[in-house]
């Protein structure tokens, strides 16, 4: 006796076919699920709270304690004994007695001596005075030239009556004929005479003579 298998019909295949499909693609959802649904993690900020330092208290300062002020010792003035008081005896005698105390010769003072008289200021003699008018030395024609210059010191002697009584070259210019030039003009200058107090004197004053060409 033989068995032979029938055909499964169509009905049964295509709940077949549909069973298979739908096991694909329950796991195809399922792969599809596992790779979107990952694990997130938050990221929260750090917060971090500063707490202020300790204050430390500072040790109480040590206050000097009062020093008592020691309080002064009156001492008192000890009694002086008193003087004793002489006794005047008076007689009708007029003879000195023999202890009678003698008074002592006065003793003059020597009187200071009188300040010295002060020395009256003297003035020095002048030259420079504008009333007096004294003409500058003429400048040499062959110095002019030869473009000779230079400073000439002159030491004059004034007398009272305000006239040199003699001029002498106390520097030279360098030049001679700068030095003559000027000696001969300052000879007949009149002088300002030096004072001692309201009295002329004699004296002596220096005379710059300068010599320079204009440029």
């Amino acid at each position: 006796m033989s068995y032979a298998l029938s055909p499964p019909s169509s009905s049964r295949r295509s709940g077949l076919l549909t069973i298979v499909i739908g096991l694909h693609a329950g796991a195809l959802l399922l792969a599809l699920a596992a790779k979107t649904v990952a694990p997130q993690i938050m990221e929260m900020p750090l917060i971090v709270d500063l707490l202020p330092a300790p204050q430390i208290e500072a040790p109480p300062e040590a206050k000097p304690l009062p020093m008592a002020k020691p309080e002064p010792v009156v001492r008192k003035p000890l009694p002086q004994p008193k003087a004793p008081t002489p006794v005047l005896e008076t007689t009708a005698s007029t003879a000195p007695a023999d202890n009678a105390p003698v008074a002592p010769p006065q003793i003059a003072e020597p009187t200071p001596p009188a300040p010295a008289p002060t020395a009256p200021a003297i003035s020095q003699a002048r030259f420079d005075a504008d009333y007096l008018r004294n003409p500058p030395p003429p400048y040499p024609p062959l110095s002019r030239r030869m473009g000779e210059e230079g400073k000439v010191m002159l030491r004059v002697s004034v007398n009272p009556q305000g006239t040199a009584d003699s001029v002498e070259v106390r520097t030279s210019s360098g030049s001679s004929r700068l030095d003559e030039s000027a000696l001969k003009t300052v000879r007949n200058w009149r002088f300002i005479p030096a004072k001692r107090g309201d009295v002329a004197v004699q004296s002596f004053v220096l005379v710059p003579i300068i010599f320079k060409l204009e440029q």
